[in-house]
């Protein structure tokens, strides 16, 4: 049986005290609608509709690549009202299933056992225990225990105030039914709205099974109203996260203190200490170790590297066996072969860092080609602008460039070329060379050193 997804994603979110939308606010770097399409996206034979209202044209620019059905709630008149926007699109034969944009953790399990409960004469919906219930419609049953309708919180008396068991707002039932029901719904209730949750006493009165299934946890189903929420759902998800790898085999030294704002491909004997940060698309090899306090974004990372503490990898490529760090930056388009050392507050830029180089101290190497065995000294600049073109530096295999040297591209430093200390080189140096640019060493009698003037 074909499945229509509706997705309500229409609400302002006035407890966020943001002018984003609420549904584009983000856990894992991810908006929190494209967490719910994405579970929706996984269903099968699934046709996916998002009802929007506050900030309908941003929702709908951020996430234009989404294959979905847009459908603008022009007032906001209530849940029923939302879902009636989609009735005429609604098949008879169809399953529809009610979904949440701000509810992003619901699990994939979770559905499947909702969507199982569903047929031609029951309404599959989705509840939760909750110690403190307040705010949420209450599960109203007989003494039989079977449903017989919802009532939200203003609408509650204090018998039905004590009921634990409340709505999620999420179901399933069949369109034919759901189409008749939403074109019975009234707005006689203390907010003046169309409910949605109005539906449980009308199928009920036509004889339909409410048939109730709940989530593992009650993260699963919780929504995001304020930022309090958001960032309870945030370190949430961030441990699931967490579980996963650590699942693979991945050492975490404190699955507490990590993040995960992407995808992390990993290999075998992992090891990650505390405060790391991945974003975007990352692979990392095996027995590869990664220091506290380090950023990375978009990096592939090859076997037995060590990262040590507080670097910043982006949009880069470590060979294998190489060690980074402390406090190194890695930028876009670096990629080091195999065997490397980039050092304590060394940059890297838009350059190729050859196999068993090292950059070890203090120095900046931008749109630079190093080759093989190079070794950088302490200070070392590649002065690749002049302040309006960017220009390269060649280095070829085994130079050796002394402490504190610029060089001024476009510039080519010949194979097993040696650079002294202190040098500025402008010109190409030729092979198995030593090049110097120094002043003669004198010093200067009665040199006063300048003082600071007072202000008049």
């Amino acid at each position: 049986m074909n499945l229509i997804t509706i997705i309500l994603a229409a609400g302002k979110g006035t407890r966020m005290r943001s002018q984003l939308p609420k549904v584009l606010h983000s856990i894992g770097d991810k908006p929190l609608l494209r967490h719910v399409y994405d579970l929706s996206a996984g269903l099968r034979n699934n046709t996916i509709h998002i009802v929007i209202g506050h900030g309908a044209e941003r929702v709908q620019q951020t996430l234009a690549k989404l294959p979905v059905n847009w459908i603008e709630q022009t007032q906001q008149l209530g849940t029923g009202h939302a879902v009636q926007q989609v009735s005429s699109q609604i098949d008879d034969n169809s399953i529809a299933l009610i979904l949440y944009g701000d509810v992003p953790l619901l699990q994939a399990e979770t559905l499947e056992k909702l969507l199982s409960k569903t047929n031609e004469k029951t309404l599959a919906l989705l509840t939760v225990n909750l110690k403190n219930p307040a705010g949420y419609g209450r599960i109203v049953r007989d003494d039989s225990g079977k449903v017989l309708r919802i009532v939200e919180e203003k609408d509650a008396n204090a018998t039905e105030k004590t009921i634990t068991e409340v709505n999620t707002g999420i179901l399933a039932v069949q369109g034919k039914a759901l189409k008749k029901w939403l074109a019975q719904l009234d707005n006689n209730n203390a907010q003046g709205e169309y409910y949605l949750t109005d539906i449980i006493a009308l199928a009920v009165a036509d004889s339909f099974e409410i048939a109730t299934t709940s989530p593992s946890n009650e993260d699963e189903v919780l929504g995001v109203n304020d930022k309090i929420q958001l960032a309870h759902l945030e370190r949430v998800y961030q441990l699931q996260q967490a579980q996963n790898l650590m699942r693979q085999g991945v050492t975490l030294r404190d699955p507490m203190r990590f993040d995960l704002r992407g995808n992390l491909d990993v290999g075998q004997d992992v090891e990650i200490d505390v405060n790391v940060i991945f974003e975007g698309e990352n692979r990392i090899g095996d027995n590869v170790k990664i220091g506290a306090n380090c950023s990375i974004k978009n990096a592939t990372i090859e076997d037995e590297v060590i990262i040590l503490p507080n670097c910043v990898i982006e949009n880069a490529v470590v060979g294998a066996n190489s060690r980074i760090g402390p406090f190194a930056r890695l930028r876009p388009e670096t990629v080091l072969a195999n065997d490397t050392h980039i050092g304590n507050f060394v940059e890297i830029k838009k350059s190729v860092i050859g196999q068993g180089s090292k950059v070890n101290h203090l120095s900046y190497i931008g749109d630079s080609l190093v080759g093989k065995k190079v070794n950088i000294g302490a200070g070392t600049i590649t002065c690749n602008y002049d302040g309006v073109n960017k220009f390269q530096t060649i280095i070829e295999d085994g130079a050796f460039i002394g402490s504190d040297t610029q060089l001024v591209a476009p510039v080519t430093v010949g194979k097993n070329a040696t650079i002294g200390a202190g040098s500025t080189i402008t010109k190409d140096t030729p092979d198995e060379q030593l090049t110097l640019s120094r002043s003669k060493q004198l010093s200067v009698p009665n040199w006063q050193r300048p003082v600071k003037k007072e202000k008049l």
